[in-house]
């Protein structure tokens, strides 16, 4: 899986959102606190937080007290939520969704194996949230993941 930068530099902005709301839901933060703390391009974090609004995860409010802060609940927030606002659908094959494609031959299996790929995916980012991941307490399926042999070695 391919991580965009949009989708990194999303899910860190949300990152600060959700550790504002822990503190005060209605907490307004500025798109520059958010830039700053997570050394990310302004103007490029700007664009990302109008999709996050226009999906309904993030709400802005303009002028000198404006600024942002999450629409729901933390932990109503999943992962796959935030990429499929910020790049599509979780997984597809040349920009169509995997059931959509045919193939005929020698490769007449592949469509399975990318709408496995998708399930797989699924799997890990509908369950876990952003307020999952602001404490460290990821879902037991996912954190077996993480001990599985070779997990953490480049390939």
């Amino acid at each position: 899986m391919h991580v965009s930068a949009k989708a990194d530099y999303g899910m860190r902005a949300l990152m600060e959102l959700a550790a504002s709301y822990d503190a005060n839901p209605s907490q307004l933060v500025k798109g520059e606190a958010i830039a700053k703390a997570q050394d990310v391009p302004l103007k490029f974090l700007e664009g990302i937080l109008r999709q996050l609004r226009q999906a309904g995860i993030v709400t802005s409010q303009r002028g000198a007290e404006g600024g942002y802060r999450l629409d729901r609940d933390p932990k109503d927030v999943t992962i796959a939520d935030v990429v499929r606002a910020l790049d599509g659908p979780l997984a597809a094959v040349r920009g169509q969704r995997p059931e959509d494609l045919e193939y005929q031959g020698a490769s007449e299996h592949l469509r399975e194996v990318w709408i496995a790929v998708r399930a797989s995916m699924r799997h890990v980012l509908e369950h876990i949230s952003l307020a999952d991941v602001a404490t460290g307490t990821l879902p037991p399926e996912v954190t077996n993941l993480l001990s599985e042999p070779g997990a953490w070695q480049r390939r």
